[in-house]
């Protein structure tokens, strides 16, 4: 069974390895971490929450048995 794309990629990191820039597949947008942030509270990516990190708020994927929507 072939693996369905990933509907977000991350594009860049920084030094500290936190995500810093997205890439939706489906639409082709690039994002900012903040933008992405902003659209997942916004109810725009269902399979992704926001959790604060070290004070940060950051996009993660929603916990399920699939590693095909995890963020890498």
């Amino acid at each position: 069974m072939m693996a369905r794309k990933k509907r977000v990629t991350v594009t860049s990191e920084s030094d500290t390895g936190r995500n810093q820039q997205f890439h939706d597949n489906k639409t082709g947008e690039d994002m900012t971490r903040a933008k992405f942030v902003k659209e997942i509270e916004n109810e725009n990516y269902a399979d992704y929450h926001v959790r604060k990190v070290n004070g940060v708020k950051t996009p993660v994927s929603n916990p399920d048995s699939s590693s095909d929507n995890n963020l890498d």
